[in-house]
C-alpha cells in the first residue's frame, strides 16, 4: 500500500500510470467477482433440479392496457333563479351565490320570487 506522502512525491505521469492500473486491476477483480457468483448461482440452482438459463428470467409480456374508463357526459344543470333586472344572469341553486342573487336577497327579494318558472 502506498503512504499519502508517497502519492504526493509522486511525478503526473506515475500517478497516471498508478490510476490506470488501479483501474485495470478493479476491472479483472470485478470479472473475477462475476465469475464466482454466477458458478455459485449455477451450483444453488443445481440443488433444487434447475439450471440458471430455467430460472432466468425472460422478458415479460407486455402488461395489458387498463381499458379507458369512459368519462361520465356531464350535463349542466339548468338554472333555477334568474336575475329579476337582467334575466340573461341565471344560477343554478349550486356552488357559491353570485353577487346579484346575495344582494337581492340582503336588499329583500325573496328567493321564491327569482325561481324561474318551469
Amino acid at each position: 500500500m502506498l503512504a499519502k506522502d508517497e502519492l504526493k512525491a509522486m511525478s503526473r505521469k506515475e500517478l497516471e500510470k498508478l490510476l490506470s492500473d488501479v483501474q485495470m486491476a478493479l476491472a479483472a477483480a470485478k470479472a473475477r467477482d462475476h465469475r464466482e457468483a454466477k458458478k455459485a448461482a449455477a451450483k444453488a440452482v443445481a440443488e433444487f433440479g434447475f439450471s440458471l438459463e430455467d430460472i432466468s428470467e425472460s422478458p415479460s409480456p407486455t402488461p395489458k392496457k387498463a381499458k379507458a374508463k369512459k368519462k361520465a357526459v356531464k350535463n349542466p344543470s339548468k338554472p333555477v333563479f334568474a336575475n329579476p333586472e337582467d334575466k340573461t344572469q341565471t344560477w343554478t341553486g349550486k356552488g357559491r351565490q353570485p353577487n346579484w342573487y346575495r344582494n337581492q336577497v340582503d336588499s329583500g327579494t325573496a328567493p321564491d320570487a327569482m325561481r324561474i318558472a318551469s
